[in-house]
């Protein structure tokens, strides 16, 4: 008897999920164009940003409870993310397999270091479709991490509005 089919292999998927449109797009897209089975595992993957650090010399001056204020905004658009990604991967009977990691940094060295340390076998995002002079200033965050993650990486656009 094959094993190929007998044993399906486990696949690690790792979704980059923010508070955008167009990452949700990605992560019902991967649930619906994968194929995902009950031994794939869906890690959802949240780049909270780095705190802002601001010096008295910048006119700004934060106390300890406006940082715990910032740290739980923070915390509660986290939350909110994950919550939405659920609420799709419910929808598509996929809720079993999903695990969800947070990781603190620009979202760039985030993804590649995370997909790096978990071992994952695709990376799926989504795109913002900046264009050409938006990208130039801001970054690709896509771009940058299909270039750097040492396995495949899958740019999802989000359909255009019409």
């Amino acid at each position: 008897m094959a094993e190929t089919g007998d044993n399906p292999r486990e696949r690690r998927i790792m979704v980059a999920v923010d508070e955008s449109e167009e990452s949700m797009h990605a992560l019902s897209w991967a649930i619906d164009f994968l194929s995902i089975q009950p031994t794939d595992t869906i890690i959802l993957l949240h780049a909270q940003p780095l705190p802002r650090v601001y010096s008295a010399i910048d006119g700004y001056i934060f106390t300890s409870d406006m940082v715990q204020s910032l740290q739980k905004y923070q915390e509660r658009i986290t939350e909110d993310v994950f919550q939405r990604a659920k609420n799709i991967s419910t929808e598509k009977n996929v809720q079993m397999c999903l695990q969800t990691r947070v990781s603190v940094g620009d979202a760039r060295d985030v993804i590649c270091e995370e997909a790096e340390k978990v071992g994952v076998d695709l990376v799926v995002m989504g795109s913002r479709g900046y264009g050409a002079i938006k990208r130039a200033f801001l970054g690709s965050v896509s771009d940058h991490c299909a270039h750097n993650v040492k396995c495949p990486v899958m740019i999802v656009k989000h359909p255009k509005k019409k």
